[in-house]
């Protein structure tokens, strides 16, 4: 009877498991124009607009960012402000080093640990784990963001959350480089 129900756990959750490891690659855009240089995309303002969409497809959070941004060599400070369509704000500070090989690595106080993440043509991959905090508790979840250049001032974003390999929602947002 054990034996039974560990063969069937495993029969349902295969399916699960497997379609985790089904994802793109980033070196299917190395042929993409425009090339994405983060320096160069992430310097001075930038607006950005974006959602928040649980697991069901409901938009349950909308905002709009501000970013300031500023890199002296292969250090990049990326200083968000962000505003909710419910009023509220907050702030994330990105520190982040540029590597060989389009390799970024960066943090901010409510990322855990390194976020790690590589460019190659017009897109850019970026994964790490955010402190979230919800109604007085912090969890901690994975994103795996994706952004794609689409000319000189625009780049499109889309970031899958999860947690424990279960999938909460996704972050779409819209930048937009201001004329200098």
């Amino acid at each position: 009877m054990m034996q039974r129900r560990l063969l069937l756990s495993a029969a349902v959750a295969a399916p699960v498991v497997l379609s985790g490891c089904a994802s793109q690659s980033i070196d299917s855009y190395a042929s993409e124009k425009p090339v994405l240089d983060l320096a160069q995309y992430f310097n001075g303002t930038i607006d950005a607009h974006g959602i928040f969409q649980d697991r069901g497809g409901r938009i349950v959070k909308r905002f709009t960012v501000v970013m300031d941004c500023e890199w002296k060599g292969n250090q990049g400070v990326l200083d968000e402000a962000f505003t909710y369509s419910d009023g509220t704000t907050q702030r994330r500070i990105w520190r982040l080093t540029k590597h060989a090989d389009g390799r970024y690595t960066g943090t901010a106080d409510d990322v855990v640990g390194t976020a790690n993440g590589q460019t190659r043509g017009n897109a850019f991959r970026w994964t790490y784990t955010l402190a979230l905090p919800v109604d007085g508790k912090v969890y901690n979840v994975d994103l795996d963001d994706w952004m794609y250049l689409i000319d000189d001032r625009v780049m499109l974003n889309r970031a899958t959350m999860s947690k424990l390999g279960f999938r909460l929602g996704e972050i779409t947002l819209s930048f937009t480089k201001r004329a200098a």
